[in-house]
């Protein structure tokens, strides 16, 4: 369906009178086949985004994508979707600037709930929440280009932007170019393998939504090819045998989520198999959670010894094929092949590799192969008018969602302040920012994890001391604080719905 013109000679009025004029002379069908026509014969322009037509990026022949800078503002650009960009992107005077966003993944991703994502707890969707709409709740003037940064031209202040592909490479020979005057890194990070051979070629990973299906087509395909009556007992306990390395809290909410599919639906499916289903986690350090309190650590240790979780603590991987994994005794140095049917690797993070292609630009001053080394005003040592928050930098603060967010709130409080000053002509706007703003102070707001059984830990500040608890009315306030947290009301009703759904009818595995 064609929709009706504001203007020209036939518009809305004009149909009608199209219509009353041809009544006698035509038929209403031949009046507003008329109509059509005249619609399909007029020139049409298209928007290269979603910002209003009026004021459009316009693609030239170099490719180069260029804002509108005739408005007098700023163009502000928000590399990634994560916590920390998308906060800025909700709290930020979007009227001052010029945004763009540019990742190649077009949503936000809730990643406390992506464990149980992986067993079916919560499905994928629920936890997705597609930046347009962020954006469409903000202004229609943000512009979102779904693409990887792959280099930047800091005397020039100009990055190259690669086309994403269905996998989420840049696609080669797409290459775009853009402007800034103010950059934001809030690219994220990846996994780490620390160097250990076949950990990329035959591990899972749990930082994507792509990694959380992967997992749990592995699960599915082991747990079918298992049930084969033709296969010997050893190889059906190793399809069985799950192996969890980093005992992190991604690592271990993962474990408690795996272990609730086969206590609560395996069992009622495939009664004959989820009793021979083992699940091990290993971890280099002497206990898991080191970042918890020694109380919930020992509390959660003895619970997964309780529901069969196998900890193997101390132990370090070697090596990791096809069929096998080596791990290493730390306190004996012995070391032990173990055979695994699904291994999913939760361990070590590191920033992605735009956070490495910056860092090339300035070696003499970013030294750490981590990520990006930041000041406490978030800037980007060694660049004027770049910033970078979350999981690619390197700070004093931990890798944690909860820095990441509270570094873009810091960072959109500042942009505002500066531009409610009239400094946004500033030559150097870092420099302006960390003379007018106080440095950024991280504030813990404690720490949760969901460790299976109806079982959650909590650790919360409560003046200069924290309170600890752990048990089953703790998994509720963890739950109340997901719901709470999601970004918006669609994806806390989603995401409750699921719950509702799994407790009446169980979870599913099934994939495509």
């Amino acid at each position: 369906m064609f929709p009706l013109s504001k203007s020209g000679p036939i518009a809305q009025r004009g149909l009608q009178t199209v219509i009353r004029t041809s009544i006698g002379s035509r038929s209403f069908h031949a009046a507003k086949k008329a109509h059509l026509a005249s619609l399909l014969a007029r020139p049409r322009t298209y928007a290269t985004s979603t910002a209003a037509a009026a004021d459009p990026i316009v693609l030239t022949e170099s490719r180069k994508a260029t804002p509108n800078v005739h408005n007098g503002k700023k163009t502000l650009v928000l590399l990634g979707t994560g916590w920390g960009s998308t906060t800025i992107l909700k709290t930020l005077d979007t009227s001052k600037y010029n945004v763009v966003v540019i990742s190649p993944r077009n949503y936000f991703l809730f990643t406390p709930l992506l464990p149980s994502c992986t067993v079916g707890t919560t499905e994928s969707r629920s936890i997705m929440e597609p930046i347009r709409h962020i954006i469409g709740r903000r202004s229609k003037d943000i512009r979102f280009y779904e693409a990887q940064c792959t280099d930047i031209d800091m005397s020039k202040k100009e990055l190259v932007l690669e086309q994403s592909t269905a996998d989420g490479a840049p696609d080669q020979g797409t290459s775009t170019r853009i402007n800034y005057n103010y950059l934001v890194v809030g690219v994220g990070g990846t996994y780490n393998t620390f160097g250990t051979p076949g950990v990329e070629k035959h591990a899972c990973f749990l930082k994507e939504m792509g990694d959380a299906s992967k997992i749990r087509r592995r699960l599915k395909d082991a747990i079918e090819k298992a049930s084969f009556a033709n296969i010997s007992d050893a190889e059906r306990d190793r399809l069985l045998h799950m192996v969890v390395v980093g005992g992190g809290p991604t690592g271990v909410e993962f474990a408690g989520e795996l272990h609730d599919l086969i206590a609560e639906d395996l069992r009622r499916w495939v009664p004959e198999l989820a009793s021979k289903i083992r699940i091990t986690l290993v971890e280099a350090l002497p206990n898991v959670l080191p970042s918890f309190d020694k109380k919930l650590v020992f509390y959660t240790e003895r619970m997964f010894k309780k529901i069969g979780i196998n900890l193997l603590t101390g132990t370090t991987v070697q090596r990791v094929d096809e069929k096998t994994l080596t791990v290493r005794n730390a306190a004996t140095g012995s070391e032990t092949e173990i055979p695994y049917g699904t291994i999913v690797w939760a361990a070590g993070i590191r920033a992605r590799q735009f956070a490495h292609t910056l860092r090339a630009k300035v070696p003499d001053v970013q030294t750490s192969g981590r990520g990006l080394i930041i000041d406490d005003y978030l800037r980007v040592q060694g660049t004027e008018d770049i910033w970078a928050l979350g999981d690619c930098t390197v700070s004093k603060n931990a890798p944690l969602a909860q820095v990441a967010s509270q570094q873009g709130k810091w960072l959109s409080k500042a942009f505002n302040h500066m531009a409610l000053d009239g400094n946004t002509d500033a030559v150097n706007g870092s420099s302006l920012i960390a003379t007018k703003t106080k440095p950024f102070v991280y504030s813990s707001n404690g720490s949760l994890a969901y460790i299976g059984g109806e079982k959650a830990i909590a650790e919360l500040p409560f003046f200069n001391k924290s309170i600890v608890a752990g048990g089953p009315l703790t998994s509720v306030f963890w739950k109340a604080y997901c719901l709470w947290e999601l970004s918006s009301v669609r994806s806390s009703l989603s995401v409750a719905t699921d719950w509702v759904k799994r407790a009446m009818f169980g979870r599913t595995i099934s994939v495509d």
